[in-house]
């Protein structure tokens, strides 16, 4: 079952009840001439079994201890954004599988060529994906892309991860004048940076859930960033959202806000459908079999990973 994400952009208490989320408004709680039937009617209570994602987008948001608890006991992924609506903090749970000393043990004894490899895989799919999107999306010439693919070694040493890039968002977004990217760029940068935060969030918790350590990477390993392994694995997903955020520049022009309209469309990328191992899944549940593919290459299963196919 494809697990909800639920976003709160306005004030709100978030307490629980019975292993229940329950969700209500201040303005209501607080307003005297308002019935008390109405009040308890406005009242709305979500499974937190059924919830993978909460995102925090306002200052007067208050959380009980208990609601946190239970998110994170149930393997839920919690974001907090800052002043400017962008995703700041990430919480994870601690333990997310039963066998987590052992994982963590293959996770850290896996070899330098094992890593390499994997990096390998990884790059491969990410060209391959953004080629496919390129393609969709405008028609451009994508053979070179496909050779750039094939061509990627152990490692990447030739990092043509960087060279399929430079070509791809040359063409991607050619019609946006002035748009390179950067995180601090122009439009629609600010939407790839909200949905690759709400991309690094599903990731994490499907390495979690796995067993793994996120901050442990492949490739990545900035000693400042906490979730490495995520920004690895995340590389072959992040063409799902270009193509959402091409999709929605097409619509409603480049020079896009993040709006609450907006917001919404980018909080679809985990129902997003990716074909995986042949078969179309949602895109969180395709995350959990990357990451659990993943394990399994630590542990000598398998030799590569589950990444989706455009």
């Amino acid at each position: 079952m494809i697990k909800k994400t639920l976003y709160f952009g306005n004030p709100v208490y978030l307490s629980l009840r019975n292993a229940q989320l329950v969700i209500k408004l201040p303005e209501i709680e607080k307003n005297d001439i308002l019935p008390e039937n109405f009040k308890q009617q406005s009242e709305i209570t979500k499974p937190v079994e059924d919830i993978g994602i909460v995102v925090l987008d306002n200052k007067q948001i208050t959380i009980t201890s208990g609601v946190l608890e239970a998110l994170l006991e149930n393997n839920s992924a919690v974001i907090t954004c800052d002043s400017k609506s962008m995703p700041v903090g990430l919480m994870l749970p601690l333990y997310g599988n039963t066998t987590q000393n052992e994982r963590f043990r293959q996770q850290l004894d896996a070899s330098v060529p094992l890593k390499k490899q994997l990096w390998q895989q990884t790059i491969k799919s990410k060209i391959d994906n953004q080629a496919s999107v390129l393609e969709k999306c405008t028609a451009e010439e994508v053979k070179c892309m496909r050779i750039w693919a094939n061509d990627v070694k152990s490692g990447d040493p030739d990092n043509l991860e960087a060279r399929a890039a430079a070509y791809y968002w040359k063409g991607l977004f050619a019609n946006v004048k002035g748009f390179t990217r950067e995180r601090e760029g122009i439009s629609p940068n600010n939407l790839l940076n909200y949905g690759y935060a709400i991309l690094r969030a599903i990731v994490a918790r499907g390495l979690v859930t796995s067993g793994l350590l996120p901050t442990l990477g492949i490739h990545h390993h900035n000693r400042y960033n906490a979730y490495c392994l995520a920004d690895d694995i995340m590389e072959p997903y992040r063409p799902y959202v270009d193509e959402l955020v091409f999709g929605l520049v097409q619509l409603h022009g480049s020079n896009l806000e993040l709006t609450k309209e907006i917001k919404a469309c980018l909080l679809t990328i985990p129902t997003l459908e990716v074909k995986i191992g042949g078969k179309r899944s949602p895109l969180m549940v395709a995350v959990g079999q990357t990451t659990a593919s993943l394990y399994k290459c630590f542990d000598g299963e398998l030799r590569r990973i589950s990444y989706p196919e455009r």
